[in-house]
């Protein structure tokens, strides 16, 4: 089940909703919370929900053990446990027909290449489960005193399968001891609509316009085509990811859960460094608080720290070399910046970072579009000009008939509107409050009337 459907906007939700507040009781609520987040987990596949449950009792215990064990050296057993467990399922599910197909191509030999079916979201609630018992070994939190909570906290269906990774001290508090106010339900639904309207009425679209051009005979593009294509995935993978992790975000604080923020318009940084800021916090800061800092961070080996943090960047993202890749990609461009490309940047305008940004995330997004790297490559070069053909009337058409769309979604990229809804609160907050209500109402009829008899609704962030 996914948030951009009629089944979750017209059935689950509002059940989940109406069985929540029946009771001010916090037990009934969580208890209700997880029935409900492990069939959304089931709807699709119910065979996975067992490997969830099984992650979440293993490291309940773990947790327990090591906070018993604490200060003798024993305690670090569980915590090995608990990380050979998590990773070797993540890599059995999510790598292990990668890791043999490379082994048979590099050898010459034919050892039966496992096909497993990826659990959705097991690259999120791995990082969740790691960073709990990480945080109980360092004395961060409290192990969870009752069983529930903790299967709370790791199947909540808000952010199961998109994010954002959200740390058991971010609702350690909420789960034992939570308030859901008139304000944060407000709050929490527009936000939501929000994120719905982001992924069903744009990412899809910007979806369908990139798929014209980037499924197609790569070879024949002109070279503004190739180049709109790639910015229309652009603008798909952004609305896509940042519109859920709205609705996951959105949906916390209606059931009184604070989750952290996840985007932060990355489509304004003015280095690749400021992107990674703004593009996946939560993804980000586990790989620095977890593997970069544990690793000596920038007082020891910054660079080959740096090397082995965007190679599991990339790697999480998916059993493919062009994700390799893309990892890669970023770390060399990370490491040029703190060797001397952000103290050049520093003398250049402002409007030149911003473009040089965008032009490196423009190309990175086309190696991470192309699971085989020589079509990504070949892309790039018809970017480049390699095609002979700048321009052709027929993508005009295309180009003139999406110009709305396409500056809607650049406004949408950019924090206008938000600034807009500031300013109006300062000088009228009932008519900041009426447009928000307006707003919100529209984008939700709006995204519930495309969904009816639309085809095209995909999720990229299920694959991870």
């Amino acid at each position: 089940m996914v948030f951009a459907s009629l089944v979750f906007i017209y059935l689950f939700l509002p059940l989940n909703i109406l069985l929540y507040f029946v009771s001010k009781n916090i037990t009934y609520r969580n208890i209700v919370l997880i029935v409900f987040s492990l069939f959304f987990y089931a709807w699709g596949e119910p065979v996975w929900v067992l490997l969830l449950i099984l992650s979440a009792t293993l490291d309940y215990f773990n947790g327990r053990t090591i906070e018993k064990l604490r200060g003798t050296r024993l305690s670090k057993l569980p915590l090995i446990f608990s990380i050979v467990v998590n990773l070797g399922l993540l890599i059995t599910f999510k790598y292990s027909g990668f890791i043999v197909s490379n082994i048979n191509t590099v050898f010459g030999i034919l050892i039966p290449v496992p096909e497993f079916k990826l659990p959705i979201g097991i690259s999120f609630y791995t990082f969740q489960t790691l960073s709990y018992v990480l945080d109980v070994y360092r004395g961060k939190v409290e192990a969870a005193k009752k069983y529930h909570n903790y299967l709370l906290y790791l199947s909540m269906y808000p952010q199961l399968i998109a994010g954002p990774i959200v740390r058991y001290t971010d609702v350690a508090a909420e789960i034992k001891q939570r308030k859901s106010t008139l304000s944060g339900i407000y709050y929490g639904a527009a936000r939501f609509c929000v994120g719905l309207g982001k992924k069903v009425l744009i990412a899809n679209m910007a979806g369908k316009l990139a798929s014209g051009y980037m499924k197609g005979d790569i070879a024949s593009l002109p070279v503004t085509a190739a180049w709109f294509g790639a910015f229309m995935y652009m603008m798909q993978i952004y609305f896509d990811f940042s519109g859920y992790s709205d609705m996951a975000i959105g949906l916390g604080r209606i059931f009184g859960f604070k989750y952290p923020e996840n985007f932060n318009y990355p489509y304004i940084s003015k280095s690749i460094t400021e992107f990674w800021r703004r593009w996946h916090i939560s993804l980000s800061s586990f790989f620095r608080d977890y593997v970069y800092i544990p690793l000596g961070g920038k007082y020891r080996h910054q660079y080959l720290n740096l090397a082995i943090v965007w190679l599991l960047t990339g790697l999480w993202h998916g059993a493919s070399w062009n994700f390799i890749a893309w990892g890669a990609y970023y770390g060399v461009f990370i490491i040029l910046e703190k060797l001397f490309l952000l103290k050049v940047g520093e003398k250049l305008p402002s409007f030149i970072r911003l473009i040089g940004t965008l032009v490196v995330v423009i190309f990175g997004w086309v190696l991470f579009y192309f699971t085989d790297i020589s079509e990504a490559w070949q892309y790039v070069l018809v970017m480049l000009g390699s095609s002979g053909v700048f321009h052709t009337s027929t993508f005009g058409a295309v180009l003139m008939n999406n110009i709305f769309f396409i500056l809607v979604s650049c406004i949408c990229c950019v924090p206008v509107l938000p600034r807009i809804h500031s300013f109006l609160e300062k000088k009228s907050p009932v008519l900041a409050s009426c447009l928000t209500t307006t707003g919100s109402i529209i984008l939700f009829i709006a995204s519930a009337a495309s969904l009816v008899g639309e085809s095209y609704n995909p999720f990229l962030y299920f694959r991870f």
